[in-house]
Parts: structure tokens; C-alpha cells; sequence
């Protein structure tokens, strides 16, 4: 997983409440567990004209210009700003492999669904927690080019005119998120000890090995 610290990057609003995971990826692109290539299906239904399927060549797909990541001023944009209870539906974690396969590292709302919210913390993903009247100004405050410094070290977002906003994040997941360690490369930093344990429980009771 890659590590998060500092981004500084193009903010790209996506003013509307309760985005659910089927809008973020729809349920027929999730018959692959790879972890990668759902970029390109990412909001599909409202992103393209046409039904998109897996596998599918998203090329020559007829887009729909009204779509904000559709429009050229928000191209390579790396932080999402959004509304309440963004992430909610099923428990997907195909909508945060298809975020962060798209490009974004951070993701700003009021409010978040409970599985989505951890679920970007073990992708690579920073949900930030802002209130309500902060997430406005943001949104009255976006316009084209407009970028956001985000510091995870420091919890702090920077705007273009200098002001500071403070965040929150669980310190454990804060520290996994700045070393870049998902739940397998966590449990990975203790692989002395748990070789040493399978090593004196064998001894202990070898016949629960004898087959391995």
C-alpha cells in the first residue's frame, strides 16, 4: 500500500449527499478481485452515455460532458470533495480500489459510511472529516486550478490563501496510512515472532504438523 504524508493537488467538488458504492462502482464490475484496473469504470453510470461492462474498452465511450470528472479543468484532480454519508450502500471494497485506481488520494465530506470510511484507510485512501459549514466554504471556495495541501504528519489542510484547517484522524490508522501498511504488511512486521512461535509450538506438539 502506498504511503500517504503530504499531497498537494487539484480539488475536484462533487456536490451531492449519500453517493453510494453502486454509484461509485456498479455492481457488474464486481466479479473481479484484483485490486486493480477499476479506475476507468469509476462513477461509470454517470460518467459515460452508454452501459458499461467489464473489460470493456473505455476509449471511445460517449462521456457525458455535464459530469464534473468529465470536465478538462478537474483532469488529474487527487482529492474528491463531496457531501454527507458519502460511501454508503453495500460494503464494497471495490468502491475504494476504483477511487484509488482513478487517482485519488484524498477524499473530503462531513460525513462518511462506517465500512467505506475504514475501508479506504486499508486501500491507500485519506477520508478526511470536516464539518458541514467548513465542507461549504470549501465548495464556495473551488474553482479552476484550485489546490489543497494535505498533511497527515501535521492533520492540516492548507488552502491557496494560507489558511489552516485542522483534522482528525485515529492515530492508529494515521500511522499505518503515513508507513503504508494494510492489515497483511502490519501482521508482516511481527513475522520473527510468529515464525519463532510456529517454530516451539511444532516442538511442543508435533503431531498437530506432521501432515504440513
Amino acid at each position: 500500500m502506498q504511503a500517504f504524508t503530504t499531497l498537494t493537488a487539484l480539488v475536484v467538488p462533487m456536490d451531492r449527499a449519500n453517493i453510494d458504492t453502486d454509484a461509485i462502482i456498479p455492481k457488474q464490475f464486481l466479479k473481479s478481485i484484483r485490486r486493480a484496473g477499476f479506475g476507468p469504470y469509476l462513477f461509470d453510470e454517470w460518467r459515460y452515455l452508454d452501459h458499461g461492462e467489464p473489460e470493456m474498452d473505455c476509449t471511445n465511450r460517449p462521456l457525458n460532458k455535464d459530469f464534473v470528472l468529465n470536465q478538462p479543468q478537474y483532469k488529474g484532480a487527487q482529492i474528491l470533495l463531496t457531501r454527507e454519508n458519502f460511501g454508503c450502500g453495500s460494503s464494497r471494497e471495490h468502491a475504494p480500489w476504483a477511487l484509488e485506481d482513478y487517482g485519488f488520494r484524498v477524499i473530503i465530506a462531513p460525513s462518511f459510511a462506517d465500512i467505506f470510511f475504514n475501508n479506504c484507510f486499508k486501500n491507500g485512501i485519506l477520508p478526511i472529516v470536516l464539518p458541514a459549514e467548513t465542507v461549504d466554504l470549501l465548495f464556495k471556495e473551488v474553482v479552476d486550478g484550485y489546490q489543497l495541501t494535505v498533511d497527515l504528519q501535521s492533520q492540516t489542510i492548507t488552502t491557496p490563501s494560507g489558511q489552516n484547517i485542522a483534522f482528525t484522524v485515529d492515530e492508529n490508522r494515521r500511522y499505518r496510512l503515513l508507513n503504508g501498511l494494510d492489515d497483511i504488511a502490519l501482521t508482516l512486521q511481527h513475522a520473527d515472532k510468529i515464525k519463532s512461535y510456529e517454530a516451539e509450538r511444532a516442538n511442543r506438539a508435533p503431531w498437530l504438523f506432521k501432515d504440513a
